[in-house]
């Protein structure tokens, strides 16, 4: 307030000039102040454009950079498909030019097939000629043997049905007489399997493979030992295992002689024992025997043991299981009773299986169906009754105890068990090699029957199958005609019948097989 008093207090022209001088300072700044605005403006402007220059630069070369890329990967890709199209053109040629060589061929191969064709026809055309010709010469010849034999072809086919009738009734009767000795056989050998059967359960002599055994000692000082002084170790033997012992001049070999195989076992073992304990005297030799006996029995019943548990048969008696394991002793043919047994079962599981039955029945059939072989001939009957009686004692079924009894038809089967039992019975004892007949002479047989039929003209390979029971023939097609196979097939058929002895019946068949190989091109 006092600096405003003052100043209205100066002269007006001092005022005027202050007032004038501050102005002027004041426009002064201005102007200062807009020429270093400017000036900042300028520069800034010009720092604009060198930025603008060098951005347009940058991106021009930038813009420069990707189209020189973008025209070598254009490059690239043009020589690429330049390439591929080469290659293109190349196969194209190469096709064009092996099509050129096909069309050629095929060209070639029509022309041929066409002058094939021309003579075929041709060829048919003078066959038809010459057919004709024939059948007129055919029916003239008939016409003149008619005339001259004075009988119509009526009258020769009456005549030749006539006699192919005789042959054919000749035919059957011969195949009727083979049916009457097959059925002969049959019950014969049916009657040697009772007569063994009956003789072993006796203890029987029927063959001395499976009635003695040899026991080798190591000195022939050891047979005096064994026979005692007056002979008292060999009664004492032959009294507690119910055997013969046979010391004779074999050396190194002492012979024990016995119908039952289950006393032979503890003959043969007795005898190993005393031999290896070199004490032979009466009472060791009982104390062995007994011995002996209660190793067999633990035998017996791990034999009958594993066989159940092979079948996974549970739930038998231990007195049936000690039976059944004495079958490992019993031999029927110089086959075992027990592996025979065994594999009865497993046939008869299988084939219930097959038609629906229940399979655990059908084994149980199976390893029972011959346990009376296992009793001693003091039990009379046959053995499939004996082995029934003796299943129904022990609390077997009903259905097992009468499969096992009419397993030999001894009586009526009242379920298919019984007769799926009789079949595995056969098929066990029938396969080759499961029963007495030697390997040697089976083999002898089959080349006897293959020799047979390769003697016979145009026969190529014979092959004799199942054992000899089916004599298969192959034939040259070049040299057998289809109506002679017949001839042929009942040639080789007299022949065996005449140079060997055979059981039952052979089928043979003769095969004639033309192949024709063609290939397409």
């Amino acid at each position: 307030m006092n600096e405003l008093s003052v100043m209205w207090t100066l002269p007006p022209a001092i005022l005027i000039a202050g007032i004038a001088l501050g102005y002027g300072i004041r426009k002064l700044l201005y102007r200062t102040q807009m020429a270093s605005d400017q000036k900042h403006t300028k520069n800034a402007l010009l720092q604009a454009r060198e930025d603008a220059d060098r951005i347009r630069t940058e991106g021009n070369l930038s813009a420069r950079n990707e189209i020189l890329c973008a025209r070598e990967a254009l490059d690239q890709e043009s020589q690429l498909r330049r390439q591929t199209l080469d290659t293109l053109e190349t196969h194209v040629a190469q096709r064009e030019k092996n099509l050129d060589l096909r069309i050629a061929y095929l060209d070639q191969k029509e022309n041929r097939l066409t002058a094939r064709d021309d003579r075929i026809e041709q060829t048919e055309k003078t066959l038809r000629e010459r057919s004709a010709e024939v059948d007129h010469t055919l029916q003239a010849e008939i016409k003149t043997l008619q005339e001259i034999a004075k009988f119509s072809c009526d009258a020769a086919r009456r005549m030749l049905l006539e006699k192919m009738e005789i042959e054919v009734r000749a035919e059957g009767a011969r195949l009727i007489q083979k049916i009457q000795e097959a059925a002969l056989h049959d019950a014969e050998a049916h009657s040697r399997d009772l007569l063994t059967a009956a003789m072993e359960r006796y203890a029987g002599d029927h063959v001395s493979q499976i009635s003695t055994c040899r026991v080798a000692i190591p000195s022939e000082e050891m047979k005096g030992r064994i026979i005692g002084r007056e002979g008292r170790n060999i009664r004492a033997i032959e009294n507690e295992t119910g055997c013969n012992i046979l010391i004779d001049d074999t050396p190194g070999v002492v012979l024990i002689s016995g119908f039952d195989p289950y006393r032979r076992e503890i003959a043969r073992l007795t005898v190993e024992k005393l031999i290896a304990d070199g004490r032979i005297q009466p009472v060791r030799i009982e104390e062995i025997v007994a011995e002996v006996r209660a190793d067999l029995t633990r035998i017996v019943v791990k034999a009958g043991e594993d066989a159940l548990a092979q079948l996974q048969i549970t739930g038998v008696a231990p007195d049936l299981i000690q039976t059944l394991g004495r079958l490992k002793f019993r031999h029927s043919y110089a086959q075992n009773v027990l592996q025979h047994s065994t594999e009865a079962a497993h046939i008869m599981g299988i084939l219930a299986s097959e038609l629906g039955l229940d399979p655990a029945v059908a084994k149980r059939v199976g390893i029972f169906h011959d346990i009376g072989k296992a009793l001693d001939h003091t039990i009379e009957g046959g053995h499939a009754l004996i082995g029934a009686d003796l299943l129904r004692r022990c609390g077997e079924s009903a259905v097992v105890v009468n499969a096992v009894a009419a397993h030999h038809h001894d009586m009526h089967g009242d379920s298919a068990y019984a007769a799926l039992a009789s079949a595995a019975d056969a098929l066990t004892a029938a396969r080759p090699g499961a029963r007495s007949e030697a390997t040697e002479g089976c083999l002898k047989r089959l080349e006897q029957l293959e020799a047979i039929a390769r003697a016979h003209r145009g026969v190529k390979q014979s092959y004799a199958l199942q054992a000899g029971r089916e004599l298969r023939i192959f034939v040259i097609p070049e040299r057998i005609e289809d109506h002679e196979l017949l001839h042929l097939a009942r040639a080789i058929g007299r022949q065996i019948e005449e140079q060997m002895k055979f059981p039952g019946q052979i089928k043979i068949t003769v095969i004639r097989e033309t192949r024709c190989v063609e290939y397409a091109k």
